[in-house]
């Protein structure tokens, strides 16, 4: 038996899962962009391979779990997956960080527990958060964008292959890499007030050299999403604002040892994690009065693990433990049912 659907015309089709998952990438494109002219062709390169990797493991996966592979791998959850993981880690991470973290979070974090839709956890992060633990020096070490004084160019695209796939000593690739601003901050803020201010990564710039312009086109990009009803508003929202608010409030108690907001909310992966990490749509909150309790608390652990934790940006960290919290801000925010109330009062009265 056939069920047909009619829909009126004035009534907006609900997209299909490919379709969200391409449009959340199309949203990434600004932010990659900038990236690639920012620190060369390392950020496109492993969004490239990464990808390849994603699709690869998901096939083999559903292969040995019986399941319909094309399928499966049609959906683009696997590549949005690869991109999101390809954009937080450095340009110059060598080829086996990225099959490393593709592989764990495609693997263990997705299809362990069943397949998009039952994991509990975002896979992109499981697998930036394990590559992080495990190979802090890697992931936490990058080439300075070409706008840093003294840096004339990023690499070309021959020489990011070389970085990623090559025999390159690592050392050499050491000797031109720089922490972080967000690391660097960290490290001399109310340590050594000379060295953080003339720390060449945070000089003539309001979120350290190039970073603002990362997040900006994030931000861009997730504009994009919310005008196309991908997501709404109330997670990104709530995320920068509860951050914001945090960080001005002990820029005033102390600015020598804590940064100023907008360093804050336009450095590291803040609007990344905002716009396009926070809002994954099987991990998350889903009501909106939970999206917004969900969001302000993210953007509350980001700050605090910023500020006090061992690990300069917390982004997935803060995220995932969110994801712990997400059933029980479901439980407790969940709208009534229509009549609910009025069906109770009417059973009191009787």
């Amino acid at each position: 038996m056939s069920v047909l659907h009619v829909t009126s015309p004035h009534v907006r089709k609900p997209m299909t899962t490919n379709a969200v998952m391409r449009h959340v990438i199309y949203g990434t494109i600004p932010g990659l962009a900038v990236l690639t002219l920012l620190f060369g062709w390392g950020t496109l390169i492993n969004v490239v391979f990464g990808s390849l990797v994603a699709v690869a493991a998901e096939a083999l996966v559903l292969r040995l779990r019986n399941r319909p592979i094309l399928f499966s791998i049609k959906d683009g959850s696997a590549i949005l997956t690869a991109v999101l993981l390809a954009l937080a880690i450095p340009p110059t991470s060598p080829w086996w960080i990225t099959v490393v973290g593709i592989l764990f979070a495609i693997v263990i974090a997705k299809q362990l527990y069943g397949g998009l839709g039952s994991n509990p956890f975002n896979p992109a992060m499981i697998g930036y958060v394990l590559l992080l633990i495990s190979f802090p020096l890697e992931m936490t070490t990058w080439i300075p964008a070409n706008l840093t004084e003294g840096v004339a160019a990023s690499p070309s695209f021959s020489q990011s292959l070389a970085l990623i796939f090559g025999s390159v000593d690592r050392t050499v690739i050491d000797g031109i890499t720089m922490a972080t601003p967000l690391d660097t901050f960290k490290t001399y803020a109310g340590n050594d007030l000379d060295m953080l201010r003339s720390a060449s990564v945070l000089q003539g710039s309001i979120a350290g050299v190039g970073w603002e312009w990362v997040n900006i086109a994030f931000l861009v990009g997730g504009l994009y999403l919310v005008a196309r009803k991908i997501i709404t508003w109330h997670i990104p929202v709530a995320m920068v604002t509860s951050l914001f608010l945090l960080a001005g409030l002990f820029y005033i108690i102390d600015p020598d040892s804590y940064a100023d907001p907008i360093f804050h909310v336009l450095g590291g992966g803040t609007m990344l994690g905002a716009f396009f990490i926070a809002t994954d749509p099987v991990t998350a909150a889903t009501s909106n009065k939970g999206k917004l309790i969900y969001g302000a608390l993210i953007g509350l652990l980001i700050y605090v693990i910023r500020a006090w934790g061992g690990y300069p940006d917390a982004v997935a960290f803060a995220v995932l433990l969110l994801n712990l919290c997400a059933p029980t801000i479901e439980y407790y925010t969940q709208p009534r049912a229509y009549g609910h109330k009025k069906a109770n009062s009417g059973i009191a009265k009787s």
